[in-house]
This record gives structure tokens, C-alpha cells and sequence, in this order.
């Protein structure tokens, strides 16, 4: 999604006196208005670097000294390209395809601030900012599945169920619709919709739509469907909105680990009239010893979010299939 227009007014000044004094804006049947495209890209990592220990905020400048050296690798990767020169080294973050340049990705460049302050970590709580240590038994069952699939190749071409759901344009690369909206490479963009008694959560990333019903009452079949994205319910607190997401899909993850026991409550609050802040803490006692809980902030951008045309079938999944029934002639 290129380019993009930020509106980052008063971004780095929204402190906790300012937010004091911003009103919410309404809907037009009395719920607090979240309606918008939302960027969430930010130099900001998941988990805290354990250098760091417990230091759980930047100062000014140590913000922009970081952000002082992204903007020179930009300028470094945005020089002419030289026609003799050798090829790129393949990207460690994507798929074996080569490597995607600056041109394709549209990486973060700033660390906004949430609450005033510039966290060095999404995750808060526990306060080393890390994830929790896993289960025992789990850590063992994940122990040995590792040492399984380190003697598989990691994607089977027997057919599209070997494809990771990415690939399949499924869901979103990585957990950018979730569980627990968390950025990516590029296309970390996403718009929010509302209707009375809904909200949509839309991700631009395989234009994955996550419908949140305002209610107290989960669905008796939600357990039996298991949706891509769990099935959320929500709720207003003043103006904070609190969504609850259990029953994911069993071939979807969250950063690797199953989702079988996962619930996922997310916070969506406004802090700004082009800052958003969502709040996550992730329970699963089947997997981690604790559970956890993070925030991201969002920023308001002005323009629309255009469709991501990655659809299940799509050429590119007929050519890798393709490719591989010609591999295994050459082979025979």
C-alpha cells in the first residue's frame, strides 16, 4: 500500500495530559468512533532484546538515534542500483524467494509513543518484556517436534495443503489478523468498520475481516467452527472497548505455538484523534507458564485501504504445484 499519507500531528507529543483532555468522537448511535485506516507498523520489537532487562522505555534520545539509524540503512538501500553488481543476499524474515528490497517492503521508521512514553518492547507485563517460559511437558512435545521437522523440508508440494496458509492466501503473513494484530514486513495496515451491535477489524495483508459482535454471549457453534481468527466477542467499557477471541482454527498458530487452548483479550482505546492504542494479553496454560500482555499504538492514515488481491487458487499456487509435477519428471 504505497504511498502512504501519515497524519502524525501531535503524535509525539500526545503525553498523558493531552490524552486528558481529548474527547472520543461518537458514532452516530453512541459508541465510541474507531472508524478509520490504521497503520501499526513501528520499530518497536514484540519482545523486549535481553539486553534491555527490565528497562521498559527509551529515552528521547536513545528514539532518535534508533530511528536515526533506519533512516540511514533506507538511504543506504534506496541508492541507484548498479547493473554489474552481485546478487542480494536472501532475506532470513521471508520464504526463500530471493529478497524483497525496500521497494516491495514498507518497513517502520519511527518508535511512536504510547501513554507518553517510548516502549522498547510491545510486551509489558511480565516486566523483562519477554514472553513467559513454556509449559514443561509442552516445552518436551515442542522439543521433539523441532527435532521432526528439522529432517522435513519445511513446505510439501504434493498439494496446496503442503503450502503454508499464507501462500494459500488464507490468513496473513505471520500474525497480522491475528492472534494478537501484530505488524509485519509491509502491508502492516488495517481498517476498522462499525455498525451497531459489530465491529470489523479488516486486515489489508489477504484482506482478512475479523467480525467482532458486541455482546456477552459467544455462539454455541463457535467451538465446533473454529473460524481463521477465533471467534471474538466484545464489550464497551466507557471508552475502551474489550474483545475476547477463543476457538481459532487448528492449522493457524500464534508465533509458532497451537492455538488449541489460546484466548486472546484485546483492548482498542483512542488516544488521540489520530492515535489508537490496542492492548493485548495472551492466555494459554496449555503452553506458557503465565500469561502475558502487551500494547501497540496505531496511527490514523489518510487515505483508503486498498483490496489485497490474494485469493485461494491464485495463479501462483497453480505454478509452484506445477513445478513440482515437472520436478519429479526430471527426476524420474
Amino acid at each position: 500500500m504505497k504511498p502512504l499519507v501519515y497524519l502524525l500531528s501531535g503524535m509525539f507529543l500526545t503525553g498523558p495530559a493531552v490524552a486528558q483532555d481529548y474527547q472520543v468522537p461518537l458514532t452516530e448511535w453512541g459508541a465510541p468512533d474507531f472508524r478509520a485506516v490504521w497503520r501499526y507498523a513501528t520499530l518497536m520489537p514484540f519482545e523486549r532484546p535481553l539486553e534491555l532487562g527490565e528497562k521498559r522505555n527509551y529515552s528521547e534520545d536513545e528514539v532518535l538515534a534508533i530511528e536515526a539509524a533506519q533512516h540511514q540503512r533506507f538511504d543506504a538501500a534506496n541508492q541507484s542500483v548498479q547493473p554489474d553488481r552481485d546478487a542480494p543476499p536472501v532475506a532470513e524474515s521471508l520464504p526463500r524467494v530471493g529478497n524483497y528490497d525496500l521497494f516491495w517492503r514498507d518497513e517502520a521508521q519511527f518508535i511512536p509513543t504510547i501513554s507518553g512514553e517510548y516502549r522498547t518492547s510491545a510486551i509489558i507485563d511480565p516486566p523483562d518484556g519477554r514472553m513467559p517460559p513454556l509449559v514443561p511437558q509442552f516445552a518436551e512435545q515442542l522439543s521433539a517436534l523441532q527435532a521432526q521437522q528439522a529432517t522435513q523440508a519445511d513446505r510439501s508440494s504434493e498439494g496446496p495443503e503442503g503450502r503454508s496458509l499464507a501462500e494459500r492466501c488464507l490468513v496473513s503473513v505471520g500474525n497480522l489478523s491475528g492472534p494478537v494484530l501484530t505488524p509485519f514486513n509491509y502491508n502492516s495496515n488495517l481498517q476498522i468498520v462499525q455498525s451497531p451491535g459489530y465491529l470489523v477489524i479488516i486486515a489489508e495483508m489477504v484482506h482478512d475481516a475479523r467480525v467482532i459482535r458486541i455482546s456477552d454471549q459467544r455462539s454455541p457453534a463457535a467451538e465446533v467452527q473454529r473460524k481463521w481468527m477465533g471467534d471474538s466477542i466484545g464489550r464497551w467499557e466507557n471508552d475502551t472497548l474489550i474483545v475476547e477471541t477463543r476457538y481459532f482454527n487448528l492449522w493457524h498458530q500464534f508465533r509458532g505455538f497451537p492455538v488449541d487452548n489460546l484466548t486472546v483479550t484485546e483492548t482498542f482505546r483512542r488516544e488521540g484523534a489520530n492515535k489508537l492504542v490496542y492492548g493485548f494479553t495472551v492466555n494459554d496454560p496449555s503452553v506458557f507458564t503465565a500469561e502475558f500482555s502487551g500494547e501497540y499504538p496505531m496511527s490514523r492514515l489518510d487515505t483508503p485501504l486498498y483490496e489485497y488481491a490474494c485469493h485461494e487458487g491464485n495463479r501462483a499456487m497453480v505454478g509452484i504445484l506445477a513445478g513440482a509435477r515437472r520436478q519429479e519428471v526430471e527426476t524420474d
